[in-house]
């Protein structure tokens, strides 16, 4: 099998896992795990998947699974803060509920709210809950993301992490079609290092992000 060139980091990589759906492949070095790239769903596949999702804001169990972010990120931040949330798919519930914590907050999707003036500005923080796994160009993703933040800003990032003792064959993380990128705690260091980060907080499925002043 050819070998591909890691999307992140562009190091080699070696074949990692084989299912009915599509192979996998991680990088020797940044540990990134990714989905073959001829199993990427189109544009019109990939919001046909999202149609299926269920991100009503009014439920409770919803806003409850959001809260997972919420708690290591709010004792950095005060009342008045300006915030992105990114990939806020079609029921922006992360803004209302930041937004009853007192922050101002804008939205982007690249489906829902494809307004590109969001990305011309710089934000105190920024969320981005269940969206990097679904990055087909993880590079070029994560520095418009990183970009985003203001210098001392937070970026808070959810994202079920690849650890030593996940079974992989097993893992129901990887069955969703849209799910392409799969990030190890090393890929986590790999792009503080890349973007001027520094991980405050990383336990899966979150990771706090402080960007250096």
């Amino acid at each position: 099998m050819t070998s591909k060139a890691c999307p992140l980091c562009q190091s080699s990589t070696t074949h990692y896992h084989a299912d009915k759906m599509r192979d996998y492949f991680q990088c020797t070095n940044c540990r990134l795990v990714f989905a073959d790239t001829e199993s990427f769903l189109d544009l019109d596949g990939e919001k046909e998947r999202y149609e299926l999702h269920e991100n009503d804001p009014s439920d409770e169990g919803y806003r409850r699974f959001l809260g997972q972010v919420l708690e290591p990120l709010l004792p950095h931040l005060e009342p008045g803060l300006r915030g992105l949330d990114y990939g806020c798919g079609p029921g922006p519930a992360l803004k209302l509920l930041l937004e009853e914590k007192g922050f101002e907050m804008s939205v982007y999707d690249p489906f829902y709210a494809p307004d590109e003036c969001m990305l011309k500005r710089q934000y105190d923080f920024v969320t981005c809950t269940e969206v990097v796994e679904h990055f087909y160009a993880p590079a070029k993703d994560w520095h418009k993301l990183t970009h985003l933040l203001k210098p001392g800003g937070w970026l808070a990032i959810m994202t079920s992490l690849l650890l030593p003792d996940t079974d992989f064959n097993a893992w129901y993380y990887k069955t969703e079609p849209t799910h392409v990128m799969f990030y190890t705690p090393k890929t986590m260091e790999h792009i503080a290092s890349k973007f001027g980060l520094v991980i405050k907080y990383i336990q899966s499925p979150v990771i706090i992000f402080n960007k250096a002043s």
